[in-house]
């Protein structure tokens, strides 16, 4: 009797190991990412996202948006997150890690309801691995900025899509996939753009109902984008996005599979080649029934309209500019279900299989170095060449204050407030004609400190001009030794006065 016992749970065990190690390995990347919340500065875009969502006065919010290129939906609801959690920089970015979270839940949902069931554990397993783990997700899961969350809802979007083609609970996802069409659409323009592209996909499948659903739900944005049409059809609306080309390719590709991705594309190219001309087994047979569905899956998992959305783009950003790689995390949900379900349903022979684990494992192995480049605690706390808070903190409980970024280091003071590392309400900063005016009043301060954050390239250029008109009223400015990168904080004491 116990010896019955000691051998089924000795086969539960060896059934079971597989999938408790994906789930420890995922579970392993998303509180490591969840350690690093606060790791790290929040940088310049960060700090718009306080500018216009962490405010008493919801009208102002609205009105900031409408001179800005997003949506007002992700901001709204940061706005109401902030009254409840707090508005710090570890609520901003914790709001991410739940989009990131749940995100990562919906797309393995997907992955197993588009294989057979005999199959369906290996696709949520590859599935997992890749959204829980890969760079891209990883990097946004922890930045407070509308990426994590627009993936939660195209996922949801694409999951209730596939319900609907496959014709289950038919109603119930038709009006869910409204929801999460609509509220895509409202959190970033490639919502839009990618649930647009869903819609004239589904026309052309004569997926009447489905297509009509969309352009239905799209109908609030495009009333936004007649609202602050003023900007968005400007000059200056994305005036910094450049012209498609290679970089754009390999950057956004370095997002998804980490640094020096064209290598690594061209070893998994290699390896695929292997795998199928020595990795298979019943080749032939095989992969002539998957090749019956391929097109099929790559429509039900969203990845036909996420194709044309991304050639539409391309095409009228040779006139107007608006590809770039970040935005295109949003084929996340699409691409990593079709990967996923693909791969689960090929024959691979035993040493395919092998092949196929060492692969794996050398990949996570990396991802788990890559995919927090950038997240981590190095060089001060920095981020994206920026490194706000250390100016905030090493500022703190002075009096006269300027910067040639006053309005972002106002935001930082007030994050910095919150979240308990300054005590005290401090002295808002001035700009650049603010010191101008400090310097033409008698009697001068004795003390002037001048600061800025960002690339190396910028600091010297910020502040020499601010610096020129201090050291001409009399002050003498030397730079603190202890500033970390990407900050130049200057102390000017006064020495001469005219």
């Amino acid at each position: 009797m116990i010896c019955d016992r000691k051998k089924k749970i000795a086969v539960l065990v060896s059934h079971l190991w597989p999938w408790l190690l994906v789930a420890f390995v995922c579970a392993a990347f998303a509180l490591k990412a969840l350690l690093l919340v606060d790791a790290t500065s929040l940088w310049i875009d960060e700090l718009f996202s306080v500018g216009k969502s962490f405010q008493s006065d919801y009208a102002e919010l609205i009105a900031w948006l409408r001179q800005d290129t997003h949506p007002p939906l992700y901001y709204t609801l940061l706005w109401l997150w902030g009254g409840v959690a707090g508005k710090s920089s570890v609520s901003l970015r914790i709001f991410s890690w739940l989009a990131y979270f749940l995100a990562g839940v919906l797309i393995t949902l997907q992955s197993g309801g588009l294989v057979p069931r005999d199959v369906r554990g290996k696709a949520m397993a590859w599935s997992a691995l890749l959204v829980f783990c890969c760079p891209y997700q990883v990097r946004f899961a922890v930045e407070g900025k509308s990426y994590a969350f627009l993936v939660l809802l195209v996922a949801l979007g694409w999951l209730l899509r596939s319900c609907c083609i496959r014709q289950q609970y038919y109603s119930i996802s038709l009006l869910g996939y409204g929801f999460a069409v609509a509220a895509a659409s409202l959190t970033h323009f490639y919502g839009l753009f990618i649930f647009g592209a869903a819609g004239i996909w589904d026309f052309l499948r004569l997926r009447w109902r489905l297509g009509g659903v969309a352009f239905l739900a799209l109908v609030p944005s495009f009333a936004w984008v007649v609202y602050a049409s003023s900007f968005l059809f400007s000059s200056s609306a994305g005036s910094w996005i450049g012209h498609p080309d290679f970089a754009l390719f390999e950057d956004t590709l370095a997002r998804a599979i980490g640094p020096w991705p064209l290598p690594k594309l061209v070893l998994l190219l290699l390896v695929s080649w292997g795998l199928r001309r020595w990795g298979f087994q019943n080749l032939t047979r095989d992969l002539k029934n998957q090749s019956l569905n391929r097109l099929a899956l790559m429509d039900v998992c969203g990845l036909t309209p996420s194709v044309l959305m991304v050639v539409g783009l391309v095409a009228i950003s040779f006139i107007k500019p608006m590809t770039f790689s970040r935005y295109f995390v949003v084929l996340m949900p699409a691409v990593i279900p079709w990967l996923a379900a693909t791969g689960a349903q090929l024959p691979f022979s035993r040493r395919g299989k092998k092949v196929v684990v060492l692969m794996s494992t050398l990949m996570l192995a990396l991802w788990w170095q890559q995919s927090f480049q950038g997240i981590t605690p190095v060089l001060g706390g920095s981020r994206e060449s920026d490194n706000f808070r250390a100016v905030s903190l090493l500022t703190a409980g002075q009096q006269e204050r300027y910067s040639s970024r006053p309005r972002l280091l106002h935001l930082s003071d007030q994050v910095q407030l919150a979240s308990g590392r300054i005590a005290n309400h401090p002295t808002p900063w001035g700009g650049p004609h603010d010191l101008n005016r400090r310097l033409q009043q008698l009697p001068l301060p004795e003390e002037v400190w001048l600061a800025t954050s960002g690339p190396e390239q910028m600091l010297q250029k910020g502040l020499l001009p601010m610096e020129s008109e201090a050291a001409q009223a009399g002050f003498s400015c030397e730079a603190l030794d202890a500033s970390p990168a990407f900050t130049r904080v200057l102390q000017c004491r006064l020495i001469n006065t005219h």
